[in-house]
């Protein structure tokens, strides 16, 4: 087909397109009631119909006097005023009457009769009293065009009685989910089917840029249907997302509509991943085609969708906050793009370190679960492990700041650790867990790149768990926390269908392994060699997977029949289960360490009753030894 990939730079490519569109003519406006402007931006400026306060007032309770009458006052020289004479009384927000020009506070009357007071301090003329347009006076302004309007705006409009302003209509974009594999989220999705929630993503995007977003059904691969949908935004909204269809497949039908109704910019800019974007106008209308996985849409949702919602809107991109942080882990690139890749960001002695995730464009938790974005530029072939590097941020920095940082095994109890720390501080202490294998998470302390390493590695010459290890590999003071020994096996179909008892029966059925590093995968490989069993006999020893959980469900979904994993894992999938051993799956860390606020919480929370019962309720965890210290000094 050829319709597209150029390899356009990013912010050449948006420069391109902005000055295409031409956005910079003044949008339409309306006049609404100021109690409904908030947020809304002013096409004009507005000025006080009425003076606040339009009367001189009184700014206290007390009597309303002629200042020059009380000039003789003093401790000495008592002055006896007499009411309706030589003073009213008034409350605060009383009109002052045109005789008298100064108010004395009630507290500083003295021997006040029924119709006469004693002061013995003199009044300084218009103390006390909020004259005549002190907030504003009529006809003056109150807030300037293109001014977003604020809570304390609209006050101060209302009290100029300023009833209807004129603003800038709403900038409205269209978001349109296509694709015949998509169902709403309330319809039981079958094989082949894929609930739709990009469209939700980018509404909630789209009000964090401040305009409007409109959803349209979702429409299914037919070229009519989807530009029918697009003519229909086009007519209701400022702008419109269609999302999916932007690459080259036969049923990819955005580039064609936009070529059709109107014009395509640019169809290919040098970003990995949204490679495949499509910036087109219509009736100068931008049209953007946003390629369906969800990390490429919110990566040209975020680098070219914002820019140009806030350009026509008159505002400013908001630049995220910037921290220097040490990379963990290398990061590969291409020449080709501008790759955007996600991390993870902890506060590891005074210094920020970033271990980079999942960059698969069709992983959306991979964005939950990130603090940060490394832009690796073009023309870079890589990140080295150890560089320094900017991170623009996706959470506020207190909380990666209070964020007990988890690099190590894999388990659920994890999960449950992190969930009772949130509750138990109100959400001011979280723990983030990376998933590399217990050997990675030990040189994750030794490399001080995490607070913590949960840990379960067998030493095949002792017979014991983690301390072999660590002596072995590290050269500092360090602690186990012990934290629970949990049953490992083969995890098997409901049933056991193959009649799985042992190892051995492993060798003609299809096999799914833990990652190289993992303990699971040594005490695996440890399995084999004691029983004499090659790894080539095992079908499908090279596949892997990073969880437990992800393990179970490949074996609860029919793709394969067995693989070594936990207990808890194998109980949540209602999966059979035969037990091969009891292993120690304890929290390594740096000796000091134990001594901080976040450490003492931890210590705290796996104590504590509630995560006692969910293990329990979980099974295959014993907690006889749950929150011990074992102390591991290095010679």
């Amino acid at each position: 087909m050829g319709k597209y990939l150029s390899n356009i730079p990013l912010n050449e490519g948006l420069e391109k397109y902005l000055n295409l569109l031409n956005i910079n003519g003044m949008r339409e406006t309306e006049y609404i009631d100021v109690e409904e402007s908030l947020n809304r931006m002013s096409s004009e400026a507005i000025y006080a119909n009425l003076s606040a306060p339009f009367y001189n007032c009184s700014a206290m309770d007390g009597i309303a006097v002629k200042a020059e009458s009380t000039f003789m006052a003093n401790e000495q020289n008592m002055i006896t005023l007499e009411e309706s004479k030589d003073y009213v009384v008034v409350d605060t927000g009383d009109p002052i009457p045109k005789e008298f020009d100064a108010v004395i506070m009630v507290e500083d009357l003295l021997e006040r009769n029924e119709n006469t007071v004693k002061i013995i301090k003199p009044a300084i003329p218009w103390q006390h009293i909020r004259c005549l347009g002190e907030d504003v006076v009529e006809k003056e302004m109150v807030i300037p065009s293109f001014h977003t309007i604020r809570p304390q705006d609209i006050g101060a409009m209302i009290s100029a009685k300023v009833d209807k302003i004129q603003v800038f209509k709403e900038f409205k974009v269209g978001i349109i989910p296509t694709g015949t594999e998509l169902i709403d989220r309330n319809v039981i999705p079958k094989i082949g089917d894929i609930i739709e929630f990009n469209s939700r993503l980018f509404e909630g995007l789209v009000l964090e840029y401040e305009a409007v977003p409109v959803r349209y059904p979702i429409v299914e691969d037919n070229y009519e249907k989807i530009k029918a949908s697009v003519v229909k935004a086009l007519d209701e909204c400022d702008m419109v997302l269609v999302n999916a269809g932007s690459s080259q497949g036969r049923e990819d039908f955005t580039y064609d509509i936009i070529q059709e109704l109107g014009e395509v910019c640019i169809h290919g800019l040098a970003i990995k991943p949204g490679k495949p974007a499509i910036l087109g106008k219509v009736n100068n209308k931008p049209v953007i085609g946003i390629p369906g996985y969800p990390v490429s849409a919110w990566v040209v949702m975020e680098n070219i969708v914002k820019p140009v919602v806030r350009k026509a809107i008159y505002k400013e991109v908001n630049k995220r906050e910037i921290v220097e942080a040490t990379l963990s882990k290398r990061v590969m690139s291409t020449l080709k793009y501008e790759e955007f890749v996600r991390v993870k960001l902890g506060l590891i002695n005074n210094q920020y370190v970033a271990t980079p995730i999942k960059r698969g464009a069709g992983t959306i938790t991979t964005l939950v679960n990130a603090d940060g974005i490394i832009r690796v530029p073009q023309n870079v072939e890589g990140i080295e492990e150890g560089e320094k590097v900017d991170i623009e941020l996706l959470k506020d920095i207190n909380e990666i700041n209070n964020t007990i940082i988890s690099i190590g095994s894999h388990d659920m109890v994890m999960d449950i650790i992190n969930d009772e720390l949130i509750k138990e501080s109100r959400g001011k202490i979280h723990l983030s867990s990376t998933h590399v294998g217990s050997f990675q998470g030990l040189l994750s302390i030794k490399k001080g790149e995490s607070h913590i390493a949960p840990i379960h590695l067998f030493d095949v010459e002792s017979g014991t768990y983690n301390i072999p290890f660590i002596n072995k590999y590290l050269d500092e003071d360090v602690a186990l926390i012990k934290l629970v020994k949990r049953t490992q096996g083969f995890i098997v179909k409901k049933g056991n269908p193959l009649n799985i008892k042992s190892i051995k029966d492993l060798v003609n059925v299809r096999y799914i392994n833990r990652q190289k590093g993992s303990g699971t995968r040594i005490l695996f490989d440890y399995l084999l060699n004691k029983n004499n069993i090659k790894k080539s006999d095992i079908n499908g020893y090279e596949r892997e997977e990073f969880t437990h959980m992800s393990l179970a469900k490949a074996i609860d979904n029919g793709d394969v029949d067995c693989g070594l994993g936990v207990y808890s894992a194998a109980h949540v999938f209602d999966l059979d289960f035969i037990p091969i051993c009891e292993e120690e799956y304890d929290l390594l860390l740096k000796e000091e360490l134990l001594e901080s606020e976040y450490i003492k919480h931890l210590l705290e929370t796996i104590k504590k009753e509630s995560f006692i019962r969910k293990l329990e309720d979980l099974g295959g965890y014993n907690l006889d030894n749950t929150g011990e210290i074992v102390h591991i000094k290095q010679k």
